[in-house]
Parts: C-alpha cells; structure tokens; sequence
C-alpha cells in the first residue's frame, strides 16, 4: 500500500452513520514531490482523501495507507484504508496543529508564541515539562493549566480512538467517553461495551454491540441478552409505552438480538432481581393489545407485562396521589362565592371556574379560542381578591412565558417550581411541600408519567390542582397519556369548553382547527387571510415550497421575520420534506457560511454563529429541556466551546456536548408541542401516509398562531383528517385510579 501523510486541511464531507469521509490533505513537504509523478494535487497544493475513517478536524496530522486512484468525475485521490493519528515533525506543522483549535487552550496567537519559543521541541515540553510554558511571553497560570489538561485528554482519547476507530465510535463520543470513566475507559470499554449505553447519552445499543462483538463477546453472553431486553424496553418507552406485554417484549428481544427465545425468560429474571425490571400481570384489555386479541386465561388471570422500575413505581405513585388529592378536604372551599369578580364569562366557563374553586382536583380541556386563558384569568382573579397563594406552571419554558403572557401573572416551568437541582434533585417533594392553596398546571397534555409523578410528590392534600390542556392534542414525547387516562378515570371533573368565540371565529386558523378535530376538511384563503395551501404532488415539490414560502414570501408579504417568527414543522424526519434535509437547506438559505461567520462541524451537523438550534434531552446542569429552542451565540475554536441563547438565558456546550442539539429551522411536530409561533408552515404529502393523523395535523395547525401554511395535496390532508385512530399507548394508569391499586 502507499503511504501518504499531511494536516487535515479542511473536510468535504463525513457521513456520521458510516464513518465515510472525504477531506483535503495538504502532504508533509518531504511528500509532495514524491508523489508529484503518480498524481497532481490541486491548485491549492491539496490531495483529496476519501474512505472510512474516524471523525476528524483540520489541524490534525494523519499518516494513511492505501492505494491512489483515478476517479472519472472527481479526478486523483488517495482511498485510505488505514488511519493513524500522528503529531507533524516540522515547526510549520506543530504551529498549523496547535493554532487550529485542536488543543482547548491555545488558539492562532498563542501557538505562534509557543512554537517561536521551543521549535520542534514543542510537544516534548507540553509533554514532559509544561511548566516550562510559563517561558511564554503572556501566558498564565490558568491557561497552562488547561494547556495541560486538555494534551493529557487527547492523548487518552486518541488511545481510546485506535480501539474505536473500527466500531464506528466517534471522535466526540470517545471524548465522552473518557469524560465519564477517566483513566479507567479502555478497561471499562474492554470489560462490558454494554456499560456505555447505559451511562453514556449518544452510544446506543447497536454501537455497544459492535464493539462486543468485535471484542469476541458471545452473542448469547448473558450481559448482551440483558442489554438488548433493557435496549427493547427503552425503545417502546421513547414511544410513550409505560411496560411492555411479555410476549411483545420477548418477540423485539428476540428480533434485536437473533437469539433463542429461550434465553430470554432468564434474563428477565435476573433483571428483575436486579431492579432493573418490574414484572407485573395486568387486566390487558383489546383497546390496550396493539390489535392482538386477549386470550381467556389473559382476561381472568391477567397478562404478564415488565416495566422499566422507575415507570413501575412512578405509576402506581401518580395514582395513588391523584386519588388522595380528589378526595381530600379543600384548602379553599372557605371562599365566599358571592364576592366572585364579575368577569362576563359564559355558561360553560362559570362552571369550569366554580368546579376549580369547588373541587380539590380538576380538568379545564378545550380547543383554541373556546376561552380557557379566559377561565383562568377569572379563577385567578377570585384568588388574588380571597389573598389565596396560587402558582402557574408549564412542563416547557416556552409554554410557562405564553401562560405569563397571557394571564399577566408570573409562570414557572415545573422544574423550576419544584426547584430542581442537578446535584439534590427536586427541593420540593413529600418531605418538603409547595406551600399553595392553588395550583394551576397548563398544557397538561404534555405531562409524562415520571414528571406527574415529581409534581404530585410536591403537592399537599388540600392544595386544589387544576390541570389544563387540549387533549385532542398529541401525548406526551415522554411516557405515559396522563391527561388522557386522567380524564377517562372520572377521578376528577371535566369540563371541556366547546363554544368558539367571536373574536376567535374570525381566525381561520382556529376555525380550520376545530372543523379538523370534528373530522371536516379545512378551508383555505384564497387571497387575503391568515390559513393557505400551496399546492404540491410529492415530498420535494413541497420541500421546494416550504423552502421559497419561508425565505421570500411570507417575509415580502407579511412582514414577519423568516427565522425569528416562523416555525417549519414536519411530520417525518427523513425524506425531502423531512426534519434534516429542510434543515440543511434552510439554513443553507437564511443562514448561509461568510468569511466573517464561525461554524464547526460537530457530529455530523453544521453549527454556524446565529443558527437557530433546539436542545433534544433534558441538561439539568445547564437548565435548558428537551425542545427549548435558542440561537447560536458564539463559537470558541480556542475554548472548543459553543454558547447558545435561550430566550435570555445563556447555555454553554463543551463540543463534545453538541449531540444534544440540532438545528431548529424545521422541527417535528412533537417537539413542537406547548409551543406557539407566529407563523407556521407544513409540508403534508402522501408519502408521509405513516405519520398522517388527525391529531398530529390538529396539533400542528395550533402551534400558529397569525399565520398558517400547508404545501401539499388535498388527498394527504383528508388522508390525515380521516385517520382518527390515535395510536394506543400501553398504560395502566387509568386501570390504577380505577381500581385503586
């Protein structure tokens, strides 16, 4: 094989999936002559290297082999089959190296002072003898301290990386790695790969299972048959299941990891001995079987389902809190109903406050423009006028600033009413109550089971909870249909508004909503009006609308800002029109690369400075959640640190932290959820006919709320508006506060 090696100039293109990469390589001085004969560089002196290689970064210096070829349409290339991760010999080298952000700590500026000072014995000195760093004209003790650290991190990490490299473990995932287990990575790595997937966010079970096998691990090792049951579990819960029927379990376990079923019972067990798991037997009902039919012996004797512990005990404790909330005695029932405020409310809202005000536990549902912010500026009134202490809370930050908004008193997240500390937890629980005698929990919808359950830890019997929503909407991301089992229980009164008001009728959008919620087509403005169709056949006519729509004409024609105001929603991910190719091509639009503009590629993704991002998991550290959305403030190639606003609040990520954002110029409709925008576009198709339900589109439409725009056909849209069969979760909270038990 031959053999060629240079610093990464810059790189052309990396699939994340496969580890394929295409780069540009500027050849050691000693080498481009050599190889001057066999193939011509480009005129920037630079060879193109493509193959399948670990994630890299300009800066570093690679030794590769393999073979040069011709490519007809592409021209000479090196397709490298072997890549080792080496540090240049020359003084030019060391300082391109250091100065390309490589080493946290030392920029452009910094690593010219040093390698003037020490040449060639640069890395020898950061090595062997850093303190010879304060030699450097203007360097610190901090600095070097971070100097230091980050060349004792990268070296652990490119160790952990030639394990890696062949079980397409990235870069930054090693990073991680070594960030979680220290100088103890290889040998927990090498000991169970399966540890990663549950310590490690980014390393699922399909890459912990590489690197077993790999590692010689038997497919039917015990540790790898557990992984895959406790893999299989989480996966139906990021589904919203809160257990699994044993039988379902079995047959995905057995599916994932094509092994014999009768290896499966065991492992259960020692799950279950282990806490990891909860066997239960449950009264499984048709509704409740994903389409199966319930046997005789399942319907007395009950079915045999496994939970994740923690939804195990978080569901029989969420209804054993619901059920004493409902029937404990009122904190504010003393309230003198003659001294209510008048408010002009209608039939149906008096009674939705009176019910509030009567009962300890309660459900305002109602779609939009019935009138629920109404209702609760009436209930709120009445308490400030009885001096009643209340709170108003949202599962999201965005959902808690529109409640704020629109009722003119202060709204938290839950999180930040309960004071959640990423080190303590939750300050509030059983032990340490909310002192209200009101609670008010809007976009209750949103509410999964594990975050109900922290909630209800903090509320005393007494206290009055009134949960509002629209549960027509789609269930939470998390698991569980709380709002929607709540309801069905008949634990705690409903009044459900259904009268649409005046100044709402005038709103297509509000009107479009609820005609699709009775299963109508929605109308469409044909001039002026604020709900429109552009028409389109397939995925990339509409993304191709979505793309024009957001860029020029809602900004031409209504004003609104194409980033700031409006919001792309779709239904799937992949596709022309799904989340990440419209994510690329708007940004590529309203945000496109400039000579002035810092961008880094990290996992994958492209983050460029003002980029609109989301971030995808809950960080309690940083105080930002699963959907919040901010824009990207700074890049710190120096630091390797990005910062992104949040709405006022700032979030610093360390790049090997960035896999928890992604761009936000379109996300999915369920992300989107207790969120609103002034603008809304949607790309609806056939070729989306998995995803096309009717409260998928209902949920959508309502996130806008001046501007409403769909690109698709009117067959997609009735496809969806048809479809009202809403996808059953399993889930035994309901059974639960029925029964008791």
């Amino acid at each position: 094989m031959d053999t060629l090696s240079g610093m990464v100039e810059r790189i052309t293109y990396y699939n994340p999936e496969n580890g394929y990469i295409v780069l540009r390589l500027r050849p050691d001085a000693k080498l481009s002559n050599r190889f001057a004969n066999k193939v011509n560089l480009n005129a920037e002196g630079l060879a193109t290297v493509v193959g399948t290689l670990p994630e890299l970064s300009p800066g570093e210096h690679l030794r590769l082999q393999g073979q040069w070829d011709n490519h007809p349409k592409h021209g000479p290339q090196f397709k490298a089959e072997i890549c080792e991760q080496t540090l240049p010999a020359t003084v030019a080298g060391i300082q391109g190296y250091l100065g390309s952000g490589m080493i946290k700590g030392i920029g452009p500026k910094f690593a010219e002072r040093i390698v003037d000072k020490f040449k060639e014995e640069t890395f020898e000195v950061i090595e062997a003898a850093p303190q010879r760093l304060f030699e450097v004209p203007g360097i610190g003790e901090e600095r070097v301290r971070k100097i230091t650290a980050a060349w004792k991190e990268q070296k652990q990490v490119k160790e952990i990386m030639v394990f890696l490299h062949g079980h397409g473990v990235s870069t930054n995932l090693a990073v991680k790695i070594y960030k979680t287990y220290g100088d103890a990575s290889l040998e927990t790595v090498q000991k169970n790969p399966y540890q990663l997937e549950r310590d490690i966010y980014g390393v699922g079970f399909k890459t912990a299972d590489r690197i077993a096998q790999a590692l010689g691990l038997p497919a039917e090792h015990p540790s790898r048959i557990e992984a895959g049951i406790v893999f299989a579990l989480n996966e139906m819960t990021n589904e919203g299941h809160v257990y699994l029927p044993r039988e379902l379990l079995t047959q995905r376990a057995v599916e994932l990891l094509a092994v014999s079923q009768d290896l499966i019972p065991p492992a259960i067990e020692r799950l279950a001995e282990d806490e990891r798991i909860r066997p239960e037997l449950l009264p499984l009902n048709e509704k409740k079987s994903q389409g199966g039919k319930v046997s005789e012996a399942q319907a007395m004797y009950g079915t045999p389902v496994i939970y994740l512990t923690a939804l195990y005990f978080g569901e029989k404790s969420v209804a054993e809190r619901l059920r004493t909330l409902a029937s404990a005695t009122s904190q504010v029932s003393t309230l003198n109903h003659s001294l209510f405020p008048a408010q002009n409310l209608s039939a149906e809202q008096q009674t939705a406050v009176d019910m509030a005000l009567t009962h300890p536990l309660s459900i305002l549902t109602g779609g939009p423009g019935t009138g629920k912010t109404t209702c609760l500026k009436a209930l709120i009134s009445t308490l400030v006028e009885q001096h009643k202490s209340f709170a108003l809370a949202s599962p999201t930050g965005r959902a808690a600033k529109r409640l704020s908004e629109a009722t003119g008193h202060p709204a938290s997240t839950i999180h930040r009413l309960l004071e959640f500390s990423p080190v303590e937890g939750f300050k509030h629980d059983e032990a340490n109550p909310l002192d209200l005698d009101f609670l008010v929990v809007d976009e209750a919808s949103m509410l999964d089971l594990l975050l109900m359950n922290n909630l209800l830890k903090a509320v005393r019997p007494g206290t009055h909870v009134l949960f509002v929503g629209d549960v027509d909407q789609l269930p939470s991301v998390g698991a569980g249909d709380v709002l929607h089992d709540l309801i069905q229980s008949g634990v705690a009164p409903v009044t459900r508004l259904n009268s649409i008001f005046r100044q709402a009728a005038d709103s297509a959008i509000i009107t479009n909503a609820h005609l699709i919620n009775q299963g109508k087509l929605p109308k469409f403005a044909k001039g002026k009006g604020d709900f429109f169709l552009f028409p389109a056949e397939d995925a990339a006519s509409a993304a191709d609308w979505v793309v024009d729509v957001v860029s020029e004409r809602i900004p031409q024609k209504f004003g609104f800002d194409a980033v700031r105001d409006v919001q792309v929603l779709s239904p799937i991910y992949r596709g022309p029109a799904g989340v990440a190719a419209l994510n690329e091509r708007l940004q590529e639009k309203l945000n496109p690369p400039a000579n002035n503009k810092q961008e880094r590629k990290l996992f994958g993704t492209v983050f460029r400075l003002g980029d609109k991002v989301m971030q995808t998991q809950n960080n309690y550290d940083k105080d930002v959640y699963n959907g919040d959305i901010g824009f990207v403030r700074s890049l710190d190639v120096v630091e390797q640190t990005l910062a992104v606003d949040f709405d006022g609040r700032s979030a610093t990520y360390d790049w090997s932290e960035t896999d928890e954002l992604t761009l936000a110029y379109v996300v999915s409709i369920h992300k989107a959820q207790g969120s609103e925008f002034p603008v809304v576009v949607m790309p609806i198709v056939t070729q989306h006919y998995t995803m096309l339900q009717r409260n998928l589109l209902y949920t959508a439409i309502t996130r806008a709320r001046k501007l409403c725009v769909l690109a698709g056909n009117p067959r997609a849209i009735s496809m969806a508006v048809r479809n009202n069969k809403v996808a059953q979760r399993f889930t035994a909270l309901e059974w639960r506060l029925e029964k008791g038990s």
